[in-house]
């Protein structure tokens, strides 16, 4: 991994393709007819929300999906907003370095990380990818491309500080410069038990604020809860000491499966170690897209030894969920079984870390959905200068997501269903979830489906303060509103 390392061609392109790529972009925005709705042409989409139907074109992104360039020197890169994590780490890794926040899906893309809050392991210690963002050029509903940066105008700095948790709302980014930290070939793995939800706080409080378990460094955090009396935290701590590795990708041992390898029969704080390259552990979650694969038998084993090698990713399970939502297969499927229809209860949520125990509890008892995942979190030190129409006084650097610069959130995800009980409304079950997260003070992501009054959601996500951003770089409304995408016209 050193700064001569070659890289694939199909990785980058020059300054002068990401022009041309730009001009493309900008030229099909203006092909769209005033009063139709403008989107991205994407084939592929993270989100678990239903994207709204059109009949315009979408925007052309096929020329800004790659690598621009990575300055080793200054531990940066210029990277096109369509570009997926997956080519990202691809091209900064051969120079020792990687992204400062990798979410958990290849095919996640940066600028849909920074504008949709993407999270991993690092942000008890580097926060959310928009965080490590330099600068960004931002195609606004303006037509115009403006570049975003924390030091800059007025205007610039309200788009920088706006930009994250709007969804697309505020425009798309075609450019973004971000910072980027060294890594080392290999990352060690501690699996600590716990066997008690108040515990697994505590662990996770003391960690995220001494960066440090039993004498050892830890560089990464997160975990699993499997029930309220056995739960995990994966600690991870960067090496270049050799060694052997695991594989949970299928390459080596197709069998191997990522979450089970973390559970063992221990008592409380025993710990299991394991090895992987690093690589292998950006995409540790990948390969059986954390443990939603059990829905599709992949886990099953006599199953998972047909499953081509090259579908144990998150990309062709979502494939499979894409078909889902448009026939309906699961129910079907259920229906033939003798079961009732089930509700898609796909959410990541954050509550701060003296909540963690008590939402836990409260979700195991309520809910029928485990493992869930937990992931700490806590904004970086540094914030951006107020912009235009910014309130100089808040202490929320990121409006449109308001968490407190000093504390720690926990990130709690859980991806399945649940069965609809006879006369419950229409998403009952995240209801009931948006509910207690709100008494407990915290948020929900919005790349799923959402059921918030237009009140709430203006008290969640940023309230005056996104319509006065649209005021600025979308006067016409030719993208749709935050609240609009994220809830519709439920």
């Amino acid at each position: 991994m050193g700064k001569t390392a070659r890289l694939p061609g199909a990785l980058v392109v020059g300054h002068a393709q990401h022009e041309e790529g730009v001009r493309r972009l900008v030229e099909s925005f203006r092909r769209v007819p005033a009063g139709q709705p403008v989107r991205l042409a994407k084939k592929t989409s993270n989100l678990f929300r239903p994207r709204a139907s059109s009949s315009s074109p979408g925007l052309d992104t096929t020329g800004l999906t790659r690598v621009v360039s990575v300055d080793p020197d200054a531990r940066t890169a210029d990277v096109q907003g369509m570009c997926t994590y997956e080519d990202l780490v691809d091209a900064t890794l051969p120079y020792g370095l990687m992204p400062y926040v990798v979410p958990q899906l290849k095919t996640i893309t940066l600028g849909g990380a920074v504008t949709g809050l993407g999270i991993e392991s690092s942000s008890f210690r580097l926060g959310l990818p928009h965080e490590s963002v330099l600068e960004m050029d931002v195609l606004t509903g303006t037509g115009e491309i403006v570049t975003a940066r924390p030091d800059g105008t007025d205007r610039e700095r309200a788009l920088y500080r706006g930009f994250p948790n709007s969804y697309g709302s505020l425009g798309y980014a075609v450019r973004l410069r971000i910072a980027l930290e060294p890594v080392k070939r290999y990352v060690e793995l501690r699996h600590v038990r716990f066997d008690s939800l108040a515990a697994l706080e505590e662990g996770l409080a003391r960690i995220s604020e001494e960066k440090v378990y039993d004498d050892e460094v830890v560089d990464f955090l997160d975990g699993v809860v499997f029930t309220a009396d056995e739960s995990y935290l994966c600690l991870g701590r960067r090496t270049d000491e050799p060694g052997p590795v695991s594989d949970y990708t299928g390459l080596r041992d197709k069998q191997a499966i990522f979450y089970r390898s973390i559970q063992h029969g221990g008592p409380a704080g025993s710990v299991v170690r394991d090895r992987l390259t690093i690589r292998d552990y950006l995409w540790r979650w990948d390969t059986d897209w954390f443990w939603c694969s059990r829905a599709f038998g992949v886990q099953n084993p006599r199953i998972r030894r047909l499953w081509p090698q090259r579908l144990l990713r998150s990309s062709a399970y979502w494939k499979i969920i894409g078909l889902d939502h448009r026939f309906d297969l699961g129910n079907k499927i259920g229906a033939l079984k003798g079961e009732g229809p089930r509700e898609r209860v796909v959410q990541d949520v954050e509550v701060s870390i003296d909540h963690t125990a008590e939402f836990l509890e409260w979700f195991l008892r309520e809910v029928p959905i485990e493992p869930l995942w937990v992931c700490p979190l806590r904004l970086r030190e540094s914030t951006p200068a107020p912009g235009l129409d910014d309130d100089p006084a808040s202490d929320r650097p990121w409006p449109l997501y308001p968490l407190a610069p000093g504390t720690t959130y926990v990130n709690i995800g859980f991806w399945s269903s649940a069965p609809i009980e006879p006369g419950a409304a229409e998403g009952a079950w995240n209801r009931r979830i948006e509910e207690e997260v709100s008494r407990l003070g915290g948020h929900k992501s919005l790349y799923s489906e959402v059921f918030y009054s237009r009140e709430e959601f203006a008290q969640l996500y940023g309230g005056e303060h996104a319509g006065r951003l649209r005021t600025h770089f979308d006067p016409q409304g030719r993208f749709a509103t935050l609240y609009d995408k994220a809830v519709g016209a439920r």
